[in-house]
C-alpha cells in the first residue's frame, strides 16, 4: 500500500513542552509498518526544553538555525543538517535568530515515553 499527501493539509498541533513548538504528523504509526515521520517547527525566539525520550530520533533539518544541546556537547544546527539522537539521550533546541527552526523527525514505531529533565 502508498501514501501521498501534501505537507500543507497536515494539521499542525502546539506542543505543551518549550515555547512556539508545532507538530505536524507527516506519517503516522497506524500508515507506516516501521516508523513515523514528524515535522516540528519551533519558531524564533523558542526553545524545546532539555528532555529524554524512549525512542532515538532521526533528524534532518529543513530550514532555520537552533542551539541543538545532545548529551554534554552543545553545537548550531541548520538546514542541511543531519543529527541522530540515541534513546535515552538528554536533548534541547533554542533556536537562533528570526526564522523558525524547521526539522524532520523519524522515530521508530512503538510507546514513545518523553521525561523532561
Amino acid at each position: 500500500m502508498y501514501l501521498h499527501k501534501k505537507i500543507d493539509a497536515v494539521e499542525a498541533m502546539p506542543q505543551k513542552a518549550g515555547k512556539g513548538v508545532s507538530m505536524k504528523m507527516l506519517l503516522s504509526p497506524d500508515e507506516s509498518p516501521n516508523f513515523a515521520m514528524r515535522n516540528f517547527v519551533i519558531e524564533a525566539g523558542g526553545h524545546m526544553p532539555l528532555h529524554t525520550n524512549t525512542v532515538e530520533h532521526e533528524q534532518y533539518v529543513l530550514s532555520g538555525r537552533a542551539s541543538v544541546k545532545i548529551a554534554e556537547e552543545t553545537f548550531e544546527a541548520g538546514a542541511g543538517d543531519i543529527l541522530l539522537i540515541p534513546a535515552g539521550v538528554a536533548h534541547s533546541y533554542e533556536t537562533i535568530g528570526d526564522e523558525p527552526y524547521s526539522f524532520l523527525c523519524l522515530v521508530p514505531k512503538g510507546e514513545d515515553c518523553i521525561k523532561i529533565i
